[in-house]
C-alpha cells in the first residue's frame, strides 16, 4: 500500500472508479476525448449517451471552471464507442497533478486505447491566428520546470513504468490522419502543427 492510497488517486481508487462506471453502463469505450474550452458540445453529438456528473462519480475531481459542464459522457461517435470528458481539471484549481491526470488512468482501466486531447490556448507563433486549429506534435512540460510532475512519488507498476518514453508521446499516424481529414474538409488554411 502506498502512502497516497487515501488521496483518491491510488491504483485501487482508480480501479474502483472504473469498476463503478463499468457497472453503470454497458458501453465499453475504445476512444477517450477530453473536450477543452468551447468544445464540450462534441459530447452532445454522441449517440446512445449515458452521462455522469463528476460529483456523482466515486473519487472523481470536480471541475470548478465556468463553462466546463463537469460530466463524463459515454456513447458512440461514427460507430466508435467513446467516453468524453466535458470539462477537465487544472493546476490553478488547486488539485495535485496526480489528481488532474487521474482520468487518463481511469480511461486506461475502462479499456480506452486512443485519447484525443483538446484545449483552447494562446500561442507564440505570430503567423497563427485566433481560431486556428493546431495539431500538437510535442509539448514542453512547463509545470515540470517548477517540480510539478504526475510521475513524482511512489510508482505503482500496474499503471506502467516509472518513466515512460516521451519521444513519441503524440501518435504520428493520428497526426497525419487529422491533417488528411482536415485537408479533405477544406480546413488547410487554418490547420496548423506545433509544440
Amino acid at each position: 500500500m502506498f502512502p497516497e492510497s487515501n488521496t483518491g488517486y491510488s491504483y485501487e481508487d482508480c480501479q474502483a472508479t472504473a469498476d463503478w462506471l463499468l457497472s453503470q453502463t454497458a458501453m465499453r469505450p475504445l476512444v477517450g476525448i477530453v473536450c477543452g474550452s468551447g468544445l464540450g458540445g462534441l459530447a452532445n453529438a454522441l449517440k446512445d449517451q449515458v452521462a455522469f456528473n463528476y460529483k456523482d462519480i466515486p473519487n472523481f475531481p470536480q471541475s470548478t471552471v465556468h463553462g466546463h459542464a463537469g460530466r463524463l459522457v459515454f456513447g458512440t461517435l461514427k460507430g466508435r464507442s467513446c467516453v468524453c470528458m466535458q470539462g477537465r481539471f487544472h493546476l490553478y484549481e488547486g488539485y495535485p497533478i496526480q489528481k488532474i491526470t487521474m482520468p487518463m488512468r481511469i480511461f486506461k482501466l475502462l479499456g480506452v486505447e486512443t485519447v484525443i486531447l483538446t484545449n483552447a490556448a494562446g500561442g507564440l507563433n505570430q503567423d497563427y491566428k485566433v481560431g486556428d486549429i493546431m495539431i500538437i506534435r510535442d509539448h514542453l512540460n512547463m509545470p515540470g520546470f517548477a517540480g510539478n510532475n504526475p510521475l513524482a512519488g511512489p510508482n505503482d507498476e500496474r499503471f506502467g513504468v516509472r518513466f515512460p518514453c516521451m519521444s513519441d508521446a503524440y501518435d504520428r499516424e493520428l497526426q497525419q490522419l487529422a491533417l488528411d481529414v482536415g485537408s479533405e474538409l477544406g480546413y488547410s488554411d487554418f490547420l496548423r502543427e506545433g509544440v
